[in-house]
């Protein structure tokens, strides 16, 4: 750290020189315009981009002949998180429809991008949506809206017997992923162009918790599209009411969790963060009786009821890890 000491001129004002090497760095020059941001802990920062405009930023990807279709799609969604503005897909002599159909996955799974222009050889997408017109917090909780109505459907295909809504339940995973990707491109901006922060009203800490509460729901969501799978497994099987009943009991309390653990991030409530955690005991003890239950089938059948359960389990202690997620949060906030 480069130490330089406060003068005052004028008997009023007070000045500090800037390091001459950073000067030079950023081509700034007598009467240039700079940008002054004042952070939530009391940090002054000094940036030449007075816009507020975010960066732009393009990529290039060039497709070899016999080059893997997940791994170009694993590029491009990585390009998008980034938070390139800007994605031109090159390939020679011409793009195989492969390739097409892997840039039009990944323009459906995304939320923005849209082809601005195409030929035989190249495709560009851009980024039509500013990121700062979709606040985090809001984000969120449709996220959890999402995954919550995935939770509720696919305990009641069970019940009713409904294969199409397990079927159903499957399919809405993908929302989750594409509002789960916005956020860490939004983080990801955050964190290299900090007035995106001021543009959009949040602190740094506030976007890196909203990131990590949004990957754990992508992660519950993919526990209830495999609850989804096996209660089609199970549709087909005589499952005593017991054991059903219990099922949907320990979803209840698992809901329950999660919901209070979404509710004191968006309330800002430690305490009730703080209940979250507690109140997983008692969730604990029927799922190890749902296990001993699942004992009384076939291997298939226990096998199924028993990921079911584990997934259940899982959604709970990642209720508890949001809820250590928004106490730290808050208490870093002095809350």
């Amino acid at each position: 750290m480069e130490i330089r000491r406060v003068q005052m001129t004028g008997g009023s004002s007070y000045i500090i020189t800037l390091p001459k090497e950073w000067v030079k760095t950023m081509n700034i020059c007598k009467n240039d315009p700079i940008g002054l941001l004042q952070q939530s802990d009391g940090t002054l920062l000094i940036t030449q981009k007075t816009d507020k405009e975010p960066i732009k930023k393009q990529r290039t990807f060039t497709v070899e002949t016999g080059k893997n279709e997940e791994f170009l799609f694993r590029e491009l969604i990585g390009a998008y998180i980034s938070g390139y503005n800007s994605v031109k897909i090159i390939s020679k002599p011409r793009m195989h429809p492969p390739i097409r159909k892997t840039i039009r996955k990944y323009i459906q799974t995304t939320i923005g991008q849209e082809v601005v222009e195409e030929t035989d050889s190249s495709i560009t997408v851009k980024d039509l949506l500013n990121p700062a017109e979709m606040p985090l917090h809001r984000t969120i909780k449709r996220m959890h809206i999402i995954v919550r109505s995935m939770y509720e459907d696919a305990i009641k295909a069970l019940i009713e017997k409904d294969k199409q809504l397990a079927k159903d339940v499957m399919s809405r995973d993908a929302e989750i992923d594409r509002l789960h990707w916005l956020i860490a491109r939004q983080h990801r901006i955050i964190q290299h162009n900090i007035s995106f922060v001021e543009k959009m009203k949040i602190t740094v800490d506030t976007a890196t918790t909203s990131y990590l509460i949004s990957r754990i729901i992508e992660r519950i969501g993919d526990h209830v599209n495999k609850i989804a799978h096996q209660i089609e497994v199970l549709i087909d099987k005589n499952i005593k009411e017991e054991i059903i009943l219990k099922i949907e009991q320990a979803k209840n309390e698992s809901l329950g969790l999660l919901s209070k653990a979404i509710g004191s991030f968006t309330k800002r409530e430690i305490s009730e963060a703080n209940e979250t955690i507690e109140g997983s005991r008692q969730l604990a003890i029927l799922c190890e009786e749902l296990d001993r239950l699942a004992l009384d089938y076939d291997a298939p059948t226990a096998i199924s009821i028993g990921i079911i359960v584990d997934s259940i389990r899982r959604i709970s202690d990642y209720a508890e890890d949001i809820s250590e997620s928004v106490i730290n949060h808050l208490i870093g906030e002095g809350k």
